[in-house]
């Protein structure tokens, strides 16, 4: 997925993973509507997926930067380069915003919730896609005040979401 990178041209490249890298920080993302003619839908949800994966995997792990070029070695030269000058510039930036996300899930605690699932349809390119989400909207109580928080989850998210609860309750068993 990744690979689909290649299709910008390297001079744009770092400028497009910097707004990658502010999406997965909670600031504003890239548009397709900025690069609509590089990407077509499908491979535009595919690469910002794969990115944003992988800019939250290796800065989670703590990769080193032999252990990012291995795992990236399809990529040209000059993509490389600028996937890991981001990595190198913005990898503290992430990690931070990935240990405040963390820190906010953990101490929040569930009051109730609702969900519903939907197939979304609403273009000629998205109804092509066909893909069922489901619309998530929990309350949850932090710091003592109630806030409404509302999530739209592929397959994929929703089976995540899944195993983590799962394993988060067996924690919570194991310390009674």
């Amino acid at each position: 997925m990744i690979k689909l990178l290649e299709k910008l041209p390297p001079t744009e490249c770092p400028k497009f993973l910097h707004r990658v890298v502010d999406g997965v920080c909670g600031r504003d993302p890239p548009r397709l509507g900025d690069y609509g003619n590089t990407w077509s839908l499908t491979e535009w949800m595919e690469l910002l997926d794969g990115l944003s994966s992988f800019f939250r995997f290796t800065v989670g792990r703590k990769c080193s930067e032999e252990e990012v070029q291995v795992s990236l070695v399809d990529l040209s030269g000059g993509h490389l380069e600028a996937v890991l000058a981001c990595l190198k510039a913005r990898g503290e930036e992430l990690r931070q915003a990935l240990v405040e996300r963390t820190n906010a899930v953990s101490s929040a605690q569930l009051q109730d919730f609702d969900w519903q699932i939907k197939l979304a349809l609403s273009s000629d390119k998205i109804s092509s896609l066909q893909m069922a989400l489901l619309s998530l909207s929990l309350d949850v109580k932090q710091g003592g005040v109630l806030k409404p928080l509302s999530l739209e989850l592929d397959r994929h998210e929703l089976q995540t979401l899944i195993t983590s609860l799962e394993a988060a309750n067996k924690v919570v068993l194991q310390l009674k």
